[in-house]
């Protein structure tokens, strides 16, 4: 009997040291870092309080995004997917520009997966609201401080950059919008 009970310990152990084992797999941990460099003049749209990269400022870069649930914590970020906007060039899913009146967003790199999700719709839920927002574009967590990036830092790894149409919706007055914890998830 004695042996019977130290075995069922034993390997109860084994399964919580696998159920560690396996959250701490599914951890998203940087990939490294970017140098930034001052933009030329003019060539950091400053829109929507967007961050132009420093000069000699590391700035940390990521492959993947925290897990995705039914109930994904975010942070949402505003964003113009309009021609001249702070997005920089036109979206990585359709190749086009979107109006600010149109509620879109960008996932950062983990989440948009390889545009896995490009033209597929999330809900946003912030501020006791929902909205339903179509995915668009990939906001950047493995690279920044470029012309392609309009010379703005990487994403970090748990951002929802939406257009002001997101936010709208949401309910978030206009002096509030540029960070907000949320909640996400896929459409059925």
């Amino acid at each position: 009997m004695r042996k019977q009970v130290g075995s069922s310990v034993f390997l109860i152990l084994l399964c919580v040291l696998y159920i560690f084992a396996s959250v701490e797999a599914q951890t998203c941990r940087p990939s490294g870092t970017i140098k930034g460099k001052t933009p030329p003049p003019g060539q950091c749209n400053t829109e929507n309080d967007s961050d132009c990269c420093k000069d000699g400022k590391l700035y940390t870069t990521y492959k993947c995004s925290p897990p995705v649930s039914s109930h994904t914590k975010a942070m949402l970020t505003l964003n113009s997917f309009q021609a001249g906007g702070d997005g920089g060039g036109p979206s990585e899913c359709d190749n086009q520009y979107h109006s600010d009146d149109d509620p879109v967003v960008a996932l950062s790199t983990g989440w948009f997966n390889n545009k896995s999700r490009c033209l597929k719709y999330i809900n946003v839920y912030g501020n006791g609201r929902s909205v339903r927002a179509k995915v668009v574009d990939e906001c950047d967590s493995t690279m920044g401080c470029d012309s392609d990036h309009d010379y703005q830092p990487p994403c970090p790894n748990n951002i929802v950059d939406a257009s002001k149409a997101v936010w709208k919706a949401l309910g978030v007055s206009e002096s509030d919008w540029g960070g907000m914890n949320i909640y996400w998830s896929d459409t059925n």
